[in-house]
């Protein structure tokens, strides 16, 4: 009877153990899936959270084409640039203009808000959403240059040096004309420069009203969801769509991060080399 009782006692010890083994194997296994299906979704922070900029990897959302992408966690202070000689490298903003031009129009009177018409003249330009009348919101977000053009005509020359000094954008040269200096002309900015004029209308420290910077940021707004606001403006050098820009900024409950992206194509190009990258990395959408 002992002996039976010593054989059941190790048989049972035996199961126990194999038992505990089979667990363990299926914990590290279900481990595994879950760290391949975060992969495979792009999750490369801890816990699902956004990957610290320093080790973003930006080279293979370019496709092969030359450009550069800036970007800075305003909560950290850190910054990620890839293509560092090139984001050191002024080139006309082209249409993200458009978010300094509208800072200055308003800050001068030139324009009273968001919702000021400007009547169209009845020119067919080069895209249909153009061929109508525009408001200041509007077009922004259809890009509408005459809108601007007329926006900076009625700033004037003096006004918009002003601005242009105040805001310390870019070589601040509008000697090509008051309605084309930023169009593959006179005006300059980099990157780098791009990203800095961003973050201090971001963090409302422009030397303006804050009326003001609040009603450009709402024009900007491009994506919105429960815990995170994405910003944007493109620009695309229209002569031989040679350049592209994207810039903006991604809000969010905790964290907020800067961007500026510019290469060898358009702005559409440029904005889909840059979301591919936040969401690629976990910033988009941000948590």
């Amino acid at each position: 009877m002992k002996m039976k009782i010593e054989m059941e006692i190790r048989g049972g010890t035996k199961m126990m153990r194999k038992r505990m083994v089979l667990t363990v194997l299926v914990l590290l296994f279900g481990a595994a899936v879950q760290a391949a299906a975060a992969k495979d979704k792009g999750e490369t922070g801890e816990a699902g959270r956004p990957l610290p900029v320093k080790k973003i990897q930006a080279e293979q959302a370019f496709e092969g084409r030359t450009g550069t992408f800036v970007i800075k966690d305003l909560h950290s202070g850190d910054t990620y640039v890839y293509n560092r000689e090139r984001a050191e490298t002024p080139f006309t903003p082209e249409s993200t203009f458009k978010v300094a031009n509208a800072l200055i129009g308003l800050q001068n009177g030139a324009v009273r808000d968001e919702y000021d018409v400007k009547r169209w003249d009845g020119t067919i330009r080069e895209f249909e959403s153009w061929n109508r009348d525009h408001t200041l919101g509007s077009a922004m977000r259809e890009s509408a240059i005459w809108y601007y053009q007329a926006l900076a005509r009625d700033i004037g020359a003096e006004h918009m040096q002003q601005g242009l000094d105040s805001l310390s954008y870019g070589n601040r040269d509008l000697s090509g004309g008051i309605d084309r200096f930023w169009l593959d002309s006179t005006l300059k900015i980099t990157a780098m420069e791009q990203v800095d004029f961003l973050e201090k209308l971001v963090r409302e420290q422009l030397p303006l009203d804050r009326p003001v910077m609040k009603t450009v940021k709402r024009m900007m707004i491009q994506e919105e969801g429960d815990t995170y606001t994405l910003y944007g403006k493109t620009g695309t050098r229209l002569s031989d769509y040679g350049l592209g820009w994207y810039v903006g900024f991604l809000t969010g409950e905790k964290r907020s991060y800067v961007f500026a992206a510019n290469l060898e194509g358009s702005g559409t190009e440029a904005k889909a080399a840059v979301t591919g990258i936040l969401k690629s990395h976990g910033l988009l959408p941000l948590q």
